[in-house]
C-alpha cells in the first residue's frame, strides 16, 4: 500500500533574472513500512525532495499524496498537525532546543498534542536507547551521538507513520554514525514505520528495502 506518492511535482527558483529547476517532472510511490534510500550528487536535488515530501516546502508544480490526501492544497496550519502526528523529522544537525534538556527535548511534540502521557513516553524511549541517565542534560552537555538519539526519540514520541532523515550520520564520527543507524533501523522495523533517508553513503543505501537517485533535479530510471 503506497502512504507517499508525488506526481510529476516540480521545484523551480528564481533568483533576480535567473530561473533554476532544482527538481524536474518527479513521480515515485513509497510503501508504506519501506526503508527507502534518497541519493545522487550535490546539487541533484535530494534534500529539496525531503523537503516536499515532508511538507516543510510547497512544490512549484505537481501534487504529493500523503496516505491519499493532497497536501500540497493545505494551508501552513493545517499541515501543522500533519507534521506533528504523521511525520517524524531526524536531521543532520539535530535541531534541538538549547534551553530544554534531553527529557523535554523529546516531550516537546507530544506536549504540544496534549498528550498526558509525554513525559513517560519520553522516558521509555530515552531508556530504549541507552540515556535514560542523560535526562536531565542540556544538549551542550551532550555528545553528538547522544543529541542524535535524542532527536530520534523526539521524532517517534508521537509514533509517527513516517520518518523523514537528512543525513543523520553525517555530523557523527564512523562509530558514531554506524550505532546511530543501526539504532534507526531497529526502531523503525520494530515500529513498521516508514523510512526515507537522504544519504551519500553508498553503503548505507544498501540497507535499504529501494533506492531512488537523483541527478539534475531528476529521477534515474533504472533505479525507480
Amino acid at each position: 500500500m503506497s502512504i507517499l506518492s508525488t506526481q510529476a511535482i516540480t521545484k523551480t527558483y528564481t533568483i533576480g533574472d535567473r530561473t533554476m529547476n532544482v527538481l524536474q517532472d518527479v513521480s515515485i510511490d513509497i510503501t508504506a513500512g519501506q526503508f527507502v534510500a534518497i541519493i545522487g550528487s550535490s546539487g541533484s536535488g535530494k534534500s529539496t525532495l525531503l523537503s516536499l515530501l515532508s511538507g516543510l516546502d510547497y512544490p512549484t508544480t505537481g501534487r504529493i499524496l500523503v496516505e491519499g490526501q493532497d497536501i500540497t492544497e493545505l494551508s501552513e496550519d493545517e499541515l501543522a498537525p500533519l507534521r506533528n502526528q504523521t511525520i517524524g523529522f531526524v536531521f543532520q544537525s539535530f535541531h534541538l532546543v538549547p534551553s530544554l534538556n534531553a527529557l523535554e527535548n523529546i516531550m516537546f511534540p507530544a506536549e504540544l498534542q496534549g498528550n498526558s502521557n509525554a513525559q513517560q513516553t519520553a522516558e521509555a524511549l530515552l531508556n530504549r536507547v541507552g540515556l535514560l541517565d542523560r535526562a536531565d542534560n542540556f544538549p551542550h552537555q551532550l555528545s553528538g551521538g547522544e543529541k542524535q538519539r535524542v532527536a530520534i526519540c523526539r521524532a517517534l514520541i508521537n509514533e509517527p507513520k513516517i520518518i523523514f532523515a537528512d543525513e543523520p550520520t553525517g555530523n557523527l564520527d564512523t562509530q558514531n554514525g554506524r550505532a546511530i543507524l543501526d539504532l534507526l533501523l531497529t526502531l523503525q522495523k520494530e515500529r513498521k514505520t516508514t523510512l526515507v533517508m537522504v544519504t551519500h553513503d553508498p553503503a548505507i543505501a544498501k540497507l535499504a528495502d529501494r533506492i531512488i537517485e537523483l541527478s539534475d533535479g531528476k529521477v534515474v530510471p533504472n533505479n525507480e
